[in-house]
């Protein structure tokens, strides 16, 4: 993509409303420009990160056994009612009321559109165990949005629903969105521990919020310092295998969130240096509610004796939008953001320092070409501006190469490359700096 093509709107100065880092550099970067309080339009290398966060969590959904659907963002009230839940969610919920007078609310989840759907179609414990999950806009009209997407109103979500035929068999499908998402958050470069949790308006009694800790995060959180060294299961795991073995590492420990922690426990399990109290940002959480929408909702299946009963279920979400604000506040510097290889809305910045110079620029050109062809994305900048201004807008987009091409070095054949991350510059020439991004 050639940036004089390109839409990418770099602010100079830090907005005055923007609190914490991923806010400002989110803005300051044209990731995302503020419609109302809580409410983010997402410009074109914001979009761009959001499909890259999103193909990592689909791929780690469909590797875990889920299956894709896609619910409205509307639905109608007498499903909530049904289950209980219309009256006592809260404010959060946006309702609505359309031309015909009936009551209707935009989703801030959907438990209940996914078990109606699930009730309507499967009567036999032999369609079990299934788990369904979409990625899907959803909203939930905070008191105080902030923090830019990380306490947004409007969001986007993947969440998942898995129906079984008891609880051990609902257990197992807990503990491989358990795995899924170790996984995918360490995908994306982040360290997302696991904690015990507050059920909050989902219901039930088993719950863990995956965290990433930074001291800008809403969550209080209390743990033993080794759950941050523990194994992510790898590329191979095998989700028929021992699943409980493969949590094990990260349950051993204590890890809690202050709604649910226990100082006593606390200081009874953790020895004083291994203590750690600070906090978190939520990027992810799962769920385990038996059979609380599924009884009240008539959503049962015939047992292997034939008896009717109700289907076992729960739920999990991730924070897909939250993810990008997440990434921000873990991988930073004061010149700007440093996107993870897996989820840069670009791999190169390519950096064209004289475009009015004929050599400089049939070079750049070439390099664009060989490494658009080899697959790899790159932004181009052919915009003609000062040296200074193209080096403090890639590092503040933070895309993980940079390649520098000016007319000293084309007089030699050589261009600089740059490695965002490290800072570490090289100069080499232009084949052997286009095998090196090649490789990765």
């Amino acid at each position: 993509m050639r940036l004089s093509r390109y839409f990418l709107p770099i602010l100079r100065e830090t907005p005055k409303e923007a609190e914490i880092v991923s806010h400002r550099l989110m803005l300051r970067a044209g990731l995302v420009r503020q419609q109302a309080a809580g409410i983010y339009s997402w410009l074109p290398l914001g979009q761009r990160v959001l499909s890259r966060i999103e193909r990592i969590v689909r791929e780690e959904q469909d590797r875990a056994g889920a299956v894709e659907i896609l619910m409205p963002t509307i639905q109608p009230a007498d499903l909530w009612r049904e289950s209980g839940r219309y009256d006592d969610y809260g404010k959060e919920m946006l309702r609505i009321v359309d031309r015909h007078e009936r009551d209707m609310l935009y989703g801030p989840t959907n438990e209940e559109m996914v078990t109606e759907i699930f009730r309507s179609y499967v009567s036999s414990y032999k369609a079990l165990p299934l788990n369904l999950y979409h990625i899907q806009w959803k909203f939930r009209d905070e008191v105080r949005p902030r923090f830019g997407v990380m306490r947004g109103r409007e969001f986007l979500m993947k969440d998942a629903y898995s129906f079984d035929i008891d609880e051990a068999a609902a257990r197992i499908s807990y503990n491989k969105m358990f795995v899924a998402y170790l996984r995918t958050f360490a995908r994306m470069g982040l360290t997302a521990i696991p904690m015990r949790a507050e059920t909050g308006p989902i219901g039930g009694d088993l719950s863990h919020e995956f965290l990433v800790l930074a001291e800008t995060g809403e969550s209080g959180v209390y743990c033993h310092k080794d759950v941050l060294d523990q194994p992510v299961p790898g590329e191979g795991f095998d989700y028929s295998g021992d699943l409980d073995a493969a949590i094990a590492p990260w349950t051993a420990y204590y890890a809690a969130t202050e709604d649910v922690h226990d100082q006593e426990r606390f200081e009874r399990e953790v020895p004083e240096d291994k203590r750690l109290h600070t906090r978190g940002i939520e990027v992810g959480q799962v769920f385990y509610f038996g059979t609380k929408y599924s009884a009240p909702m008539k959503a049962t299946v015939a047992g292997p004796d034939g008896v009717e009963r109700p289907v076992h279920s729960g739920s999990y979400g991730v924070g897909v939008s939250r993810l990008a604000g997440a990434i921000i506040e873990a991988s930073h510097d004061d010149d700007g953001i440093i996107w993870p290889d897996s989820v840069a809305p670009f791999a190169v910045g390519l950096i064209n320092l004289k475009p009015v110079d004929e050599a400089t620029s049939a070079a750049a050109e070439g390099i664009y070409e060989r490494l658009t062809k080899a697959g790899i994305d790159v932004l181009y900048d052919d915009v003609d501006n000062r040296a200074g201004a193209k080096f403090a807008t890639m590092d503040l987009i933070g895309l993980p190469w940079q390649v520098i091409v000016g007319p000293k070095g084309i007089a030699s054949g050589e261009v600089e490359i740059k490695r965002r991350a490290t800072g570490e510059r090289e100069t080499l020439t232009i084949d052997a700096a286009i095998n090196r991004l090649v490789a990765g």
